[in-house]
């Protein structure tokens, strides 16, 4: 279906909302001037909407399958796939020593949130691949770093996580896959992994599993885990796959979506494994592979959000239904206000998602460019947010859109629903954003709330250095800004219950109030007048007082969650 990458939209961004500057002044970064941001946008746009946005459709329709243990994926797909690997965008910011090219995770993030939104079934693929990277580079033995880095960095072969089994979902503990130690120095690999997202296919040379599993002498829960690179073939003398390793796809996954993308179930039996980090300590290797992650599938909600406005929009421009009720319009049912309040939402919600990820990958950027701590606060801080508010308008624009076509958007043949069943999964997978918030509640409150504070002080700041030129829209800013620190202060006096209760509105409000923030800066950097300005009218008048809903929902405790019993929810 045709897509058109928002290059410009990026470029403003990183101009003037998010402070991209502040990455390019590092040394680590230095070379990243903006003829090179302006050349990657454009060449993925290229790419994006030239060669992916096309199999968007095709991989919907005729899905990858499994026969005689094989994996098939949809037609096109390994063309499309190759496509990427050789433009370098796999390791786009993998470490130049093996073979990635050493940019931002901002620009990694653009890049992934133009594939999504081309073809999010092909795009998930390479995003996983980057997530292994940087696992691997963080905590893998030098050895393994110079046999899989570059050939991951390349694209050559794929990279999947295994963390799920039947009986251990969210409850990662309950991994219950044996590692045994071989007399090589290998691990022999047993057990069942399901919801394994390109776990098997043929778009590449080989397909390298990090696997999490128990060692013998491993305690319960998942201070006893460990982590296994687990290769589809085993890499030969010259590093390159050799004989196939002892596991299998049992099946694929019928899923609602994301039909192009196969998500196995893997069977692993005795296969030959090489730890990843140390013994019983797996867990803090896969996160760095899943927080990685967990910012790129909100970017995931993000480029499909823009792909389901742009087909919303284009039906909008032709369709022609009434009679125009305003004058010189265009005659079609974009001048309807109710269409056109739809059509305004989703770019905004989608334009705020977009600037909230990107502040979030330049914190991830100035983190591994300062080693900053307070850098890698904010990172971390900004995650769960990013993830849920950018997955949450995937899933809210996408639904706008099939709104906006109509009886049609209901119809296959028009493509509008496939956004609405491709993105759903997004608010699931990578950890639930029920987990997220109360990841955000919890954990991430455990500075006593500074970093949630900080942020508030900045956008205050923010706020009144705009109430010369933005009067209104700064003091709406600011005023919600005061009733999320009041929330705020109540919510760290409260028990974890309590907290978790209210979790998720209160991430819903802190992401309006970022996304009002960011609106705001957009409106500043244009000047005050303009379209931008216009969008953050809409998003700030009548988007932002969703924050009032969300808070009081957040402060009303759990007793009203239990007050009903199994008893009376079942009769």
């Amino acid at each position: 279906m045709p897509f058109a990458a928002p290059v410009r939209d990026f470029q403003f961004l990183l101009d003037n909302v998010v402070d991209f500057a502040q990455v390019t002044q590092t040394d680590k970064f230095s070379d990243t001037d903006d003829d090179t941001v302006s050349a990657i946008l454009t060449e993925a746009a290229k790419m994006a909407d030239g060669v992916i946005a096309p199999l968007q459709r095709p991989g919907d329709l005729d899905g990858a399958v499994l026969e005689n243990g094989v994996v098939r994926t949809s037609p096109g797909f390994k063309e499309g796939y190759q496509a990427i690997a050789e433009g370098g965008w796999v390791g786009i910011s993998g470490d130049p020593e093996y073979g990635g090219m050493g940019l931002p995770f901002s620009l990694a993030a653009s890049v992934n949130d133009m594939l999504s939104g081309a073809c999010l079934a092909l795009g998930l693929n390479p995003l996983l691949s980057q997530g292994q990277i940087e696992a691997l580079e963080t905590h893998a033995s030098d050895e393994i770093k110079a046999l899989y880095l570059p050939k991951l960095n390349s694209g050559e072969w794929t990279g999947t996580m295994n963390l799920t089994e039947p009986q251990a979902g969210s409850d990662v503990g309950a991994v219950a896959t044996k590692a045994v130690p071989n007399d090589d120095g290998t691990f022999a690999i047993t057990g069942q992994k399901i919801y394994i997202s390109w776990g098997d296919h043929d778009v590449a040379g080989n397909v390298c599993h990090l696997v999490l599993a128990r060692l013998p002498d491993g305690k319960p829960g998942t201070k006893g885990i460990s982590l296994f690179m687990v290769p589809k073939y085993l890499p030969d003398a010259d590093g390159n796959p050799g004989k196939a390793n002892d596991l299998r796809v049992v099946s694929l996954e019928h899923k609602m979506g994301l039909h192009g993308s196969p998500t196995c179930v893997m069977s692993f039996e005795g296969a030959t494994g090489w730890i990843v980090g140390e013994e019983h300590n797996g867990m803090a290797a896969m996160f760095t592979m899943m927080n990685n992650a967990r910012l790129q599938v909100g970017v995931q909600g993000v480029g499909v959000a823009e792909a389901a406005y742009q087909h919303a929009l284009a039906y909008a421009l032709d369709r022609k239904q009434g009679r125009s009720p305003i004058e010189n319009g265009q005659g079609t049912i974009v001048d309807f206000a109710d269409v056109r309040r739809m059509l305004i939402q989703m770019r905004a919600e989608t334009y705020a998602a977009r600037a909230i990820a990107l502040a979030c990958s330049v914190a991830i950027d100035m983190s591994h460019a300062t080693h900053d701590k307070d850098w890698e606060a904010r990172a971390a801080f900004l995650t769960p947010i990013a993830k849920s508010y950018g997955t949450d308008t995937g899933i809210k624009v996408s639904e706008l859109g099939v709104q906006v076509h109509g009886g049609m958007g209901y119809v296959e043949e028009t493509g509008a629903a496939q956004y609405s069943r491709d993105v759903r999964v997004t608010a699931i997978y990578e950890g639930t954003n029920g987990i997220q918030a109360m990841d955000l509640v919890a954990r991430k409150m455990m500075d006593g709330g500074d970093m949630a504070y900080r942020l508030l002080d900045e956008i205050e700041a923010d706020a009144e250095a705009a109430r010369g030129d933005l009067g209104d829209l700064a003091n709406a800013v600011f005023d919600a800004t005061e009733n999320l620190r009041e929330a705020t202060e109540w919510l760290l006096e409260q028990e974890f219950q309590t907290r978790f209760a209210g979790a998720v509105p209160y991430q819903s409000a802190f992401a309006r109030v970022l996304g009002a923030h960011y609106h705001l800066r957009s409106a500043r950097g244009e000047g005050g007048a303009g379209p931008r300005t216009e969008l953050a009218k809409f998003y700030i008048e009548r988007l932002l007082p969703d924050h009032k809903a969300s808070l009081a929902a957040a402060r009303a405790g759990d007793e009203g969650l239990y007050s009903l019993s199994v008893e009376d929810l079942a009769s």
